[in-house]
């Protein structure tokens, strides 16, 4: 590990510790994250208008309301990240190749800390949520590659290429 970096939940006596962000400046925060479900041919023809609808209801819709409410919920989730009062958290859902959902997680704060584990945890509950809305239809489902594309607004940028 370089002289500059360090793991910031650790304090230096090596135990857990929330990041002291007190005197932090406040920004303008965003952040990207995604996760792409792989959904098997028996699922994928169930497509109809851009959307699988299932007897528990339309599935990207009810995977964007679960994916929002993760979002909003990552404090009590991952105990170290600090509750935040999102600005706004908003989803993409786009079917990409012959069985490839892909979804996008757009979270913004305006706040002293980033957003990142937000729009992580939203990608990810959307996706469980696809996971579990299709799972009687076929139980060959794959989560996979969840991932930070963007953050933005704090300390350092970050943009996957």
């Amino acid at each position: 590990m370089t002289d500059n970096k360090k793991l910031t939940h650790i304090d230096q006596d090596g135990n857990p510790s929330m990041v002291d962000v007190g005197n932090k400046q406040t920004t303008v925060r965003h952040a990207h994250a995604r996760a792409t479900v792989l959904l098997p041919q028996e699922v994928m023809q169930q497509v109809k208008d851009q959307d699988i609808y299932t007897k528990k209801g339309a599935m990207f819709q009810t995977a964007i309301i679960a994916g929002t409410m993760g979002a909003k919920k990552t404090s009590e989730l991952i105990p170290l990240c600090h509750p935040l009062s999102l600005d706004s958290c908003k989803f993409e859902i786009q079917i990409q190749g012959s069985n490839e959902v892909v979804i996008d997680c757009f979270v913004r704060v305006e706040g002293k800390t980033g957003v990142e584990m937000e729009a992580l945890t939203g990608a990810s509950v959307a996706a469980l949520t696809i996971y579990d809305m299709c799972k009687g239809l076929s139980q060959n489902i794959v989560i996979k590659d969840t991932k930070l594309m963007q953050k933005t607004g704090g300390k350092t940028d970050f943009k996957r290429s």
